[in-house]
C-alpha cells in the first residue's frame, strides 16, 4: 500500500465524511424551509444549487484552485442533461406516489446499479458484499417504507427515475476514469447543463405539484435567509457527491445515502421531535449492521487486490533481470560450454533464423 495508499484511503474517508456532513445538514435546512417556511419548489431550489456551484467553482478557478481540462463536450452535454432529467423524475416520483412508495423506488437504485454493472461492466460483487447490501436493504425498508399505494404513472415514473439515477452515477464514475479528469473539474464542466434544465423545467414542475407558482411567493427575509443557507451548502454536497463517486463507486454513494437517510431519521426525531417508534429503531440498527458489513468486505477485498497486484509486481522485477543477464551472456561470448543453451523467445526477432 505504502504512502499513495494510504493518502487515497484519507483522501476517501474525507470525501465520504464531508458528504454525510453536508448532506444532512442540507436536509435539516430544506426541512425548515419547506415544513415550516412552506416553500415547496424543491425542483427550482435544486436548479439554484447547481448555478451556485458554478459560480462558486468558476471564483475558484479564477483564483486558480483547480485546472480546466475540457474534454469532449457532447459526453459534457449529456451527462448534465441526464443528471438533471433523474432529479426532476425523483422529484415527479415522490408527488405521484406515497412516502412509502417513493423510499422502495431509492431502495431499488442499489440493485439496479449492480444490475447494470454486472451487465455492461463485467463488474463482480462477492456472495459476502451482495448479503451485506441485502441486510442494509432490508434495514433501510423496515425504518422508511410505511405504505405501498400503487399507480400507473406513479410507478412508470419510479422506474424511469430508477433507471436515469443509475446511468447518471455509473457515467461520473465512469467519465472521471476515462477522460482522467477529477470530480471538481467534472462538476464544473457539467453544472450549466444540470442547472438550466432543471431552470428550464423547474417552474413547470412545482407548479404541477404543488398548484403553487414560485415567482409569486412571499420572499420574505427568513426565507431568502434559508435559501442562501440551503444554497451555499449544496456547493458542498455537489463537490462530494462526484468526489465520492469517482474515489469509489456508485453502490457505494448510495450504501452512503441510505446512512444519511438513517441519520436523518435519527436527526429528526433527536433535534425536531419527529415521530419516532420502535420498528424505525430496529430498522436503522438493521442497517447501520448493513453498512459495516459492507465497509469491512469492501476493505478485505480492496486489500486482497493490493496484495495480488503487488505479489505479480514482484514477480515481474524477479524475471526481467534473468533474462536480460542470459541474453547478455550470449551477446559477449560469455557462459561455460557446460552451461545449457540459452531458449531464446520465439518472438524475439534479434535471434530468429534468416
Amino acid at each position: 500500500m505504502g504512502v499513495g495508499g494510504e493518502k487515497f484511503q484519507l483522501g476517501t474517508v474525507g470525501a465520504l465524511s464531508l458528504s454525510v456532513v453536508s448532506s444532512v445538514s442540507i436536509v435539516i435546512c430544506n426541512k425548515a424551509l419547506m415544513s415550516s417556511l412552506g416553500f415547496n419548489f424543491a425542483t427550482t431550489l435544486t436548479s439554484w444549487h447547481l448555478l451556485v456551484t458554478f459560480c462558486s467553482l468558476h471564483v475558484a478557478l479564477w483564483m486558480k484552485f483547480f485546472e480546466h481540462k475540457p474534454f469532449d463536450s457532447r459526453t459534457v452535454m449529456g451527462f448534465g442533461v441526464l443528471n438533471g432529467i433523474s432529479i426532476g423524475l425523483l422529484n415527479l416520483s415522490l408527488g405521484f406516489n406515497s412516502v412509502g412508495f417513493y423510499q422502495m423506488t431509492k431502495l431499488a437504485i442499489i440493485p439496479c446499479t449492480v444490475i447494470l454493472e454486472t451487465l455492461f461492466f463485467r463488474k463482480k460483487f462477492s456472495r459476502s458484499i451482495q448479503m451485506s447490501l441485502s441486510v442494509l436493504l432490508l434495514g433501510v425498508g423496515v425504518a422508511t417504507v410505511t405504505d405501498l399505494q400503487l399507480n400507473a404513472v406513479g410507478s412508470v415514473l419510479s422506474l424511469l427515475a430508477i433507471i436515469t439515477t443509475c446511468i447518471a452515477q455509473i457515467m461520473t464514475n465512469t467519465i472521471q476514469k476515462k477522460f482522467k479528469v477529477s470530480s471538481t473539474q467534472l462538476l464544473y464542466q457539467s453544472c450549466p447543463y444540470q442547472s438550466l434544465t432543471l431552470f428550464l423545467v423547474g417552474p413547470f414542475l412545482d407548479g404541477f405539484l404543488t398548484n403553487q407558482n414560485v415567482f409569486a411567493f412571499d420572499y420574505t427575509s427568513q426565507v431568502v435567509f434559508f435559501i442562501v443557507l440551503s444554497c451555499l451548502i449544496s456547493v458542498s454536497v455537489n463537490f462530494s457527491t462526484f468526489l465520492v463517486i469517482g474515489k469509489t463507486s456508485p453502490v457505494t454513494y448510495q450504501v452512503l445515502g441510505h446512512l444519511k437517510t438513517c441519520l436523518v431519521l435519527t436527526f429528526g426525531y433527536v433535534l425536531l421531535h419527529d415521530p419516532f417508534s420502535w420498528r424505525n429503531i430496529l430498522g436503522i440498527l438493521i442497517a447501520v449492521v448493513g453498512m459495516v458489513l459492507y465497509s469491512y468486505f469492501c476493505t478485505v477485498e480492496t486489500q486482497q487486490k493490493s496484495i495480488e497486484v503487488s505479489q505479480q509486481q514482484v514477480k515481474e522485477t524477479e524475471s526481467s533481470p534473468l533474462i536480460s543477464d542470459s541474453l547478455s551472456k550470449v551477446e559477449n561470448g560469455g557462459g561455460d560450454a557446460d552451461d545449457e543453451p540459452l531458449k531464446v523467445p520465439m518472438w524475439s526477432s534479434k535471434y530468429s533464423r534468416t
